[in-house]
């Protein structure tokens, strides 16, 4: 597929007599346990065809990942066999998969921002002219094998310069300029803009009609329509069917991924507002905020804008370009070097967390695992988190002797509980940890703990990223539910579908300044894309205010 200047010794040659269609992965009975005596693998067979690309569907938790996980390496099956190329192999490590030929495009890119496109994909490979590297004759290789196969970037570009959608093109080079012959590709599009999403179907199918062999791992049914040949749909471990794309739709996909089609595909009801609600009271506003990333460069650029009680107000972004910073100047884990916030009338800016959050806001963060909880405690202390302090759930004048000696432990068990029951969540008691429970349950807890304080303003980060769609459709509709009763509501969002189905307003940010601020009425989503990247500003904003 490409003339390399770099090779990578032991690169398979299984795949050389194997003709388009011919099976190039069978995985047979796949089983696997986790402890304390969790089947994540039932037995599960899985095959994949040479030029194929195989759509991997299921609920979190069902199974995608660690199927995908062995087939490269990163786990061992308990019971099972795998074949590739026709051959019983034993994939003991991600090396033995590279060496078959088999590559994994993770959903966290794993590319070094400092160096460049070149130096990033021949990291690790060996150089003819050893010690000596050639990477002029490198880039130019790099830059005709991306043109060839429709991924065009600037070989000489830093990591750092680049937007999502390139650093993805990068990843996939990486891999196939490695020789890849079998692509794993987990959640590619969860960063990309619409454009970018399409650039990257057109490349796969590209690449599938050359013989590469890709296993496209999604949570969205449109995008299983868009790339591939087969479906294989995972629920609770299982195979619950296997199926060409051609035969499928999204209300059978749905029953299967879940169990029943009822309620879950049926769209969010789109709650754009024709005109401006002028009574509403101004829950949030943000004048003029700039503030600094970690690395002390700008992040937010004069950033301003308002939030109205009974609203949902999309800020939608590609990663990277100031969400995080936003969300963290609201609630007080950064500083606003200039501008100020206001929050129902009262100056915010760079008050103590625990201030900001006693006057009624709520936050879902980005990263449930390492900011939403703690995860070493169980799931009855994580759900009142940030409540602990105060009756019924602990003695309060014993407080200032030992917190955690005098909790009310009894209420708070039976708190979590309907709390439990009430938001979904799947934890085998109050007592589990909640670093044991998947991504889709941890952001049911956060919610369940946010939501019970009765908040004014939820400002909700990424709320339903890696969310299967039953749990996704969940978010939406509490989401809805809050809008209905007065409060309001920031949603930090890179799903231009979510962010379209339930906003009433979309403000689109990049490198830390709004492009500009639409009603979600007739919104052309191709318009919002150029504003994600960059290329396209508003002249006007006629919903700012």
């Amino acid at each position: 597929m490409a003339s390399h200047i770099f090779s990578r010794e032991g690169s398979s040659e299984m795949y050389k007599d194997f003709k388009h269609g011919d099976l190039v992965v069978e995985m047979k009975g796949i089983s696997k346990r986790f402890p304390p005596n969790v089947i994540a693998l039932d037995h599960v067979d899985f095959t994949l065809r040479a030029g194929e690309v195989h759509a991997l569907l299921g609920e979190n938790g069902a199974g995608k990942t660690t199927l995908m996980n062995i087939l490269y390496g990163l786990y061992q099956a308990d019971e099972g066999e795998i074949h590739v190329y026709g051959k019983k192999v034993n994939i003991k490590s991600p090396k033995d998969a590279l060496r078959l030929g088999i590559e994994k495009v993770h959903q966290n890119y794993m590319l070094i921002d400092e160096l460049t496109v070149t130096e990033n994909i021949v990291l690790g490979l060996k150089s003819p002219r050893e010690p000596l590297l050639d990477l002029e004759q490198a880039a130019r290789n790099i830059a005709k094998f991306a043109r060839n196969i429709g991924l065009s970037i600037d070989p000489k570009a830093k990591i750092w310069q680049l937007s999502a959608g390139e650093k993805q093109r990068v990843e996939i080079l990486k891999a196939l300029y490695r020789g890849a012959k079998i692509l794993i590709l987990d959640e590619p599009t969860q960063v990309l803009t619409p454009i970018e999403a399409r650039q990257l179907f057109q490349a796969i199918r590209k690449l599938a009609r050359e013989g590469l062999s890709i296993v496209f791992v999604t949570h969205k049914l449109p995008e299983v329509f868009a790339t591939s040949d087969r479906i294989t749909v995972l629920r609770k471990g299982k195979v619950v069917a296997t199926l060409n794309t051609k035969d499928a739709n999204e209300k059978l996909l749905a029953e299967l991924i879940v169990g029943r089609a009822e309620d879950v595909l049926v769209p969010v009801r789109k709650v754009g507002i024709a005109k401006p609600r002028t009574r509403a009271m101004t829950v949030l506003e943000v004048k003029g905020v700039c503030a600094v990333n970690d690395k002390g460069l700008p992040a937010l650029k004069n950033v301003s804008f308002s939030v109205r009680e009974g609203e949902i107000f999309a800020i939608a972004g590609i990663a990277g370009n100031g969400e995080r910073e936003l969300a963290e100047v609201l609630v007080g884990l950064r500083k606003a070097l200039k501008g100020r916030v206001f929050f129902m009338g009262k100056d915010i800016t760079n008050k103590p967390v625990e201030e900001i959050m006693n006057l009624g806001i709520a936050y879902i963060p980005e990263d449930r695992l390492g900011v939403g909880v703690v995860p070493d405690l169980p799931v009855y202390l994580n759900i009142v988190l940030t409540m602990h302090s105060s009756p019924p759930f602990a003695y309060k004048w014993l407080l200032p002797i030992n917190i955690n000696i005098f909790l009310n432990k009894e209420i708070i068990k039976r708190f979590t509980k309907d709390a439990i029951s009430e938001y979904g969540i799947k934890a085998s008691s109050p007592d589990v940890p909640a670093k044991y429970l998947s991504g889709g349950n941890l952001q049911r807890l956060i919610l369940a703990r946010e939501l019970l304080k009765k908040p004014k303003l939820l400002i909700a980060q990424h709320p339903t990223r890696g969310l299967d769609i039953a749990a996704a459709r969940f978010m939406h509709e509490k989401l809805l539910q809050l809008k209905a009763s007065g409060v309001a509501v920031l949603l930090i969002s890179e799903d231009l579908d979510e962010v379209l189905s339930i906003s009433d307003r979309i403000a689109v940010i990049y490198e830390g300044e709004i492009m500009g601020i639409v009603p979600n009425v007739n919104v052309n989503i191709e318009e919002i894309g150029l504003l994600m990247m960059g290329v396209k500003r508003l002249k006007t904003s006629p919903a700012a205010s």
